[in-house]
């Protein structure tokens, strides 16, 4: 499904609970929009806000008809907004996906347009500083090299969702059947020319991140088990070491006895054995978990979103949420 709005860029801005940060976000929009010298839409995609964020969305849609409300039905999370604002763009050469919290800025739109233009079909951005904390940097910088090291193709370091992607890719993405979304590596995986962006990454204007370490973590499990076959092998080699070992410490047993008739006395030895074993079929059950919960989520088909309304100018449906 996507509207017929006739833009050669979609923008699409995945919203929740952005009241503080929207009127400078449209400001930015509209000024970004304004200077191009080609045609842009902008979908902002309502992932379920409690605040004002509907209302707003309603409003500045209701008097302009360059933007676009996607409103889903309740809070699915950010990648799921994202895919539903790829499932409705309209954008004839492609799509530019941002962060309503203005980390990302709308204006780097004009480089990225021009590599586009030159054959590129993927522009990702790469951050080249953060601003946040010490340690969830030091979190990022770990994690991102380790799924570059462990993963089965190569998902570039430090690059977020923030990006520019030829139409071909966003049909190839909408055809994609993961229910598990994570669309760095999804991006990564369809291929086609591909080029970094280097950008300072702004502080969040106002209000607090929605991704909570929580949150983050299930994002990284994502980027780890869904393209990487590591846990498995892994597991598979810690296995064979625990027998190693096992089969170790019994010959060791057995030649004190032939030779000294003497076997270790206690429960230290035993005690210490039952745990090392107990905890590696622990990791390997939980590493086992992850994939049968991922082949769960398949076979249920349930849809990635439900889109409750889509509003634009001249829609009799628009309507605010006291």
């Amino acid at each position: 499904m996507s509207l017929k709005v006739t833009s050669e860029i979609s923008i699409l801005v995945p919203l929740y609970n952005e009241e503080e940060v929207f009127n400078s976000l449209i400001l930015r929009l509209k000024n970004v929009i304004s200077e191009t010298s080609f045609v842009c839409s902008v979908y902002l995609i309502n992932d379920g806000s409690y605040d004002k964020t509907y209302n707003l969305i309603n409003e500045i849609c209701a008097i302009d008809n360059r933007f676009i409300g996607i409103h889903l039905s309740k809070n699915f999370g950010h990648q799921y907004a994202v895919a539903a604002g790829l499932s409705v763009c309209d954008g004839a050469k492609g799509a530019m996906i941002i962060d309503g919290d203005l980390q990302d800025p709308p204006e780097l739109i004009h480089q990225f347009y021009t590599l586009l233009e030159q054959g590129n079909d993927v522009i990702y951005a790469v951050r080249k500083n953060r601003k946040e904390s010490f340690f969830k940097r030091l979190l990022y910088k770990l994690y991102y090299r380790l799924q570059k090291r462990i993963s089965n193709f190569n998902i570039p370091i430090d690059s977020g969702d923030f990006s520019m992607i030829s139409r071909r890719v966003i049909n190839q993405l909408n055809e994609m059947p993961e229910k598990d979304l994570y669309y760095r590596g999804m991006r990564a995986w369809v291929g086609f020319k591909q080029v970094p962006y280097e950008y300072e990454r702004d502080e969040r204007l106002a209000g607090a991140s929605k991704y909570s370490f929580k949150l983050l973590f299930n994002l990284a499990y994502k980027g780890i088990f869904n393209f990487s076959d590591f846990p498995i092998q892994f597991i598979t080699r810690l296995g064979f070491f625990s027998v190693l070992i096992s089969l170790l410490y019994f010959g060791y047993n057995l030649y004190r006895k032939l030779f000294y008739n003497d076997i270790p006395q206690g429960f230290t030895a035993t005690i210490l054995a039952i745990f090392l074993f107990s905890g590696v079929q622990l990791i390997s059950l939980g590493v086992i978990g992850q994939y049968l919960l991922r082949i769960f989520k398949q076979v249920q088909n349930r849809p990635l979103f439900i889109i409750d309304k889509i509003v634009k100018k001249d829609d009799s449906n628009i309507e605010n949420k006291e």
